[in-house]
C-alpha cells in the first residue's frame, strides 16, 4: 500500500519513509504502508472537519446515516475473508479467531450503531423546570475523532471506535498501530463502496510520533485509544490539557475466580477463550486463576492440561489455537515475565520456553505458574501473552480481594454450578464486566475499566454518548 486515504481520494504520503509489515510466524515482510508525515494528519484532520461543516455528512438524516453504516457493514463483509487472513499475517492472530472476530465482526458493530442511531431520539422537547416554556435537548456530534489503535484486534476495536462516531454523525481520522497498518486500508476501500462523504474517514499510518501528532491536532475534538497504560496516561494528560475529551480502554489483568462447585471440565473449557485468547494477547483476558485451596492442587493440573493440549503453530491453520506473538520485543518481553516469575518463587505446573520444532516465528509456549502470591509481578503485571499464574484462595471474600487487590479493572470471571452465587461475586468485584462462567463482549452493554484500566465506556447506548455534544435551546411560551 502506497497511499492514504484522506477526503475521499487515495493520496501518495508527502514523504517516502515506509513501514515495514514483519510477519510474526515467518519473520518475513507482508508488505509496507507510508509514513505519514504532519502534513498527511494536517489533511486528514482539515479534510474531516470540511466534511462536518461544508460536506454532505453534516445534512445527513440519522436515518440517512444509518443506510450508508449499513452499505459499509455489507462492503466490509463481503471483504471479510480477505481482512481476516491479512490480520493474521500481521499480527499472527489464529485464523479461527480472526475469521468470525476480525473478518466479520465488525459489520455486525455497524449494524447494531446503525440501529441505535435510527433509534435515538436526537431531539427532544422537555418541559421547562419552572413551568414556564419549553427545552429543546439536541444531541449533536461531537465533532473530528482521533481513534488511535491497537494491533491485538486491529479490526474490530477499530469498529468500536468508528461505528458510534458516524452514528453521532461525527468525522474520523483512523490511525492504525505500525504493526496492523495494512488491514485499516480495508476500512477505506469498503467505505468508498458504501458510498461514504468524503472526509468522514480518512486513514493515516505513522507511529507513535505520528499518534502523538494526531492526539494533540487542534482540529481534533474527541481522541478515542485502545492500547497500553503507559500511552494511556500520556494521552490523558495530553486531552485534559486541551479540555478535550477522550475514551481510553487500556490494560487489565483480570481475575478468573473458580469457586469450589466449579464443573472443573467445564471451566476449563471456557478458560481456553477468556484465558488464552488470541496467544493471550487480549486486553480483559482472566490471566489470574483464583483457586480454592481445598481444590487447588485439581485446578493447577486441569489448567496444565488445558495449556498443553492447545495447538501452537501457523496461526493460518485453523487447528491452531495459539499463535506467535506479534513481534520479537513482545516475545522478549513475555520471557521477561516468565524469568520473573521463577525468580520469585513460582513453579511453572506446564510451559515456559520456546515450543519444540518452531525455529521461525515469535512463539512462547503457554506456561501456567502454580504457588503464586498474588503480590508476585506475575500477578500484578499486565504481560499480554499466554501466561497463567494460579493462586490460592481461602474463602470467598479472600477471592473477592485477590481479585480486587490490582491496579487494574477491565474484566473478570466467575465459574460456579450457581449462577446467582456468581452473580453475587461479579456484584463485589471492582472491575468493568464480569463474565459468569463465560467471558464474551455484549455488543449491547458498556465495555470499559476502571482503575488503570481506563476511562469511558465503549459499546451499548453508552458508547454513542461518547461522541454527542448536548445543546439545549430554550422557549419561552
Amino acid at each position: 500500500m502506497k497511499h492514504l486515504f484522506i477526503g475521499g481520494e487515495w493520496r501518495l504520503p508527502t514523504g517516502s519513509e515506509t513501514i515495514t509489515v514483519v510477519s510474526p510466524s515467518t519473520e518475513e515482510p507482508v508488505g509496507q504502508a507510508p509514513l505519514s508525515a504532519r502534513e498527511d494528519v494536517d489533511a486528514a484532520v482539515a479534510a474531516a472537519n470540511a466534511a462536518l461543516t461544508s460536506g454532505d455528512w453534516s445534512t445527513w438524516s440519522a436515518g440517512e446515516r444509518a443506510e450508508a453504516m449499513e452499505r459499509f457493514a455489507d462492503a466490509l463483509e463481503s471483504r471479510a475473508t480477505e481482512t481476516a487472513r491479512l490480520v493474521t499475517a500481521e499480527n499472527g492472530m489464529p485464523i479461527a479467531v480472526s475469521g468470525p472476530v476480525e473478518g466479520l465482526g465488525p459489520a455486525g458493530v455497524l449494524r447494531y450503531f446503525a440501529r441505535l442511531a435510527r433509534d435515538t431520539a436526537w431531539e427532544q422537547p422537555r418541559p421547562a423546570a419552572s413551568g414556564r416554556g419549553t427545552t429543546v435537548v439536541r444531541r449533536e456530534p461531537v465533532g473530528v475523532v482521533a481513534a488511535v489503535l491497537p494491533w491485538n484486534f486491529p479490526q474490530s476495536l477499530a469498529m468500536f471506535k468508528l461505528a458510534p462516531a458516524l452514528a453521532a454523525g461525527c468525522a474520523v481520522v483512523l490511525k492504525p498501530a505500525p504493526e496492523t497498518s495494512l488491514d485499516a486500508f480495508q476500512f477505506a476501500e469498503a467505505a468508498q463502496e458504501a458510498g461514504l462523504p468524503a472526509g468522514v474517514l480518512n486513514v493515516v499510518t505513522g507511529g507513535p510520533e505520528t499518534g502523538a501528532y494526531l492526539v494533540a491536532h487542534p482540529g481534533v475534538h474527541k481522541v478515542a485509544f485502545t492500547g497500553s497504560t503507559e500511552a494511556g496516561r500520556t494521552i490523558a494528560e495530553i486531552c485534559g490539557r486541551l479540555l478535550r475529551p477522550v475514551t481510553l480502554e487500556l490494560g487489565g489483568k483480570s481475575a478468573a475466580i473458580v469457586l469450589n462447585d466449579a464443573d472443573l471440565a467445564a471451566t476449563v473449557r471456557g478458560l481456553a477463550w477468556a484465558s488464552l485468547l488470541n496467544s493471550g494477547q487480549t486486553c480483559y483476558v482472566s490471566s489470574r486463576i483464583l483457586a480454592p485451596r481445598t481444590r487447588y492442587d485439581e485446578v493447577v493440573e486441569a489448567v496444565a492440561e488445558l495449556a498443553r493440549s492447545l495447538p501452537v503453530g501457523d496461526p493460518a491453520d485453523p487447528a491452531t489455537r495459539v499463535g506467535p506473538l506479534v513481534s520479537a520485543r513482545q516475545r522478549e518481553r513475555v520471557e521477561t515475565a516468565i524469568a520473573k516469575g521463577r525468580a520469585q518463587g513460582a513453579r511453572i505446573a506446564t510451559g515456559g520456553g520456546r515450543p519444540a520444532g518452531l525455529t521461525r516465528g515469535w512463539f512462547v509456549e503457554p506456561t501456567v505458574f502454580a504457588e503464586v502470591d498474588n503480590s508476585f509481578a506475575l500477578a500484578q503485571e499486565e504481560i499480554f501473552g499466554p501466561v497463567l499464574a494460579v493462586i490460592p484462595y481461602d474463602d470467598e471474600s479472600h477471592a473477592v480481594g485477590i481479585a480486587n487487590d490490582s491496579p487494574f479493572g477491565l474484566a473478570g470471571t466467575v465459574w460456579t454450578s450457581d449462577e446467582e452465587r456468581g452473580l453475587d461475586l461479579a456484584r463485589r468485584m471492582r472491575t468493568g464486566s464480569v463474565g459468569v462462567n463465560f467471558y464474551a463482549i455484549d455488543l449491547g452493554a458498556p465495555f470499559g475499566g476502571v482503575k488503570a484500566s481506563g476511562l469511558g465506556r465503549e459499546l451499548g447506548p453508552e458508547g454513542l454518548e461518547a461522541y454527542v455534544s448536548y445543546k439545549s435551546v430554550y422557549l419561552r411560551k
